[in-house]
């Protein structure tokens, strides 16, 4: 089987600056690949290019054998949910109408949305329990539910791929175990891949299949369980408090990093609803 994301010898400068080296990742169709790394590893160069809006220094990216930019154009191979923004109270659209500026890649800005796809996005705002804030103005909606528009926007043109930055930001353990569920069932039954960003170490080991730790090189890639706690320890000593693991920078004996099971990623009832 091909991998829907071939990463291969990767380098990438800002000018002088060597931000990735030789970096070489692949990840499978319909499986989740949680990225961790420190602050200031490279994560966020990775996602750029991904995206396309960056070229590499030396190496090659292939999205579904396409290269990066092109991928994007096309619309239904990667969708994107960037870090959670406030949007103005004043904001003129709708929820709806947010959801739906997801076919804009496949239909163009200028022409009407087919009935087939507008129907879909009405299904993804029903999967993702916001079918009732519709026609609510996005800008009086909670964090939380914000966050989920931008999923329903994200894979309204039917994308292989979901490429999620930073998605439990900002939500609380409840909140994050909802989220987690949600995801798990979109990539079941629209059979995603899923790139789940993060510096939540137990979110990413919850939900992934395998877990990539970059630190301007690739230090790690193979199955949550697998992840040494020394590493974690080297790699994120003083980026510790970000992941909620209790750490203390400069001293190993204080990190408690081991992955945790989807089910004990918190002590509350999962059947409560989405935290905004």
């Amino acid at each position: 089987m091909s991998s829907i994301i071939d990463i291969s010898n990767l380098d990438f400068a800002y000018g002088d600056a060597l931000v990735l080296k030789d970096v070489s990742l692949r990840a499978d169709p319909g499986t989740t690949l949680g990225l961790i790394g420190p602050t200031g590893g490279g994560k966020t160069t990775l996602i750029r290019l991904l995206l396309g809006l960056l070229e590499p220094t030396r190496g090659t990216i292939a999205i579904d054998g396409l290269r990066p930019r092109e991928a994007v154009r096309r619309g239904d191979r990667i969708g994107y949910v960037p870090q959670n923004r406030a949007v103005p109270e004043s904001f003129p659209l709708s929820v709806r109408q947010v959801a739906r500026l997801g076919l804009a890649g496949k239909s163009g800005l200028l022409r009407g949305y087919r009935h087939d796809d507008v129907t879909f996005v009405d299904d993804l705002l029903g999967r993702l329990g916001i079918a009732d804030l519709a026609e609510a103005p996005i800008g009086s909606i909670s964090g939380g539910q914000f966050q989920r528009v931008l999923i329903a926007r994200a894979l309204a043109a039917r994308p292989k791929i979901l490429l999620l930055d930073e998605p439990t930001t900002g939500i609380d353990r409840v909140g994050q175990q909802q989220f987690l569920d949600s995801i798990t069932r979109l990539k079941s039954t629209l059979g995603l891949t899923v790139v789940f960003v993060s510096h939540d170490l137990r979110a990413v080991a919850a939900i992934s299949d395998r877990i990539a730790c970059l630190n301007v090189t690739l230090h790690y890639h193979d199955v949550p369980e697998h992840l040494p706690q020394d590493l974690v320890y080297r790699m994120f000593a003083c980026d510790l408090e970000a992941f909620g693991l209790g750490g203390t920078c400069g001293n190993p004996d204080h990190v408690h990093a081991h992955v945790t099971p989807a089910e004990t990623i918190h002590d509350h009832d999962k059947t409560a609803p989405m935290s905004s």
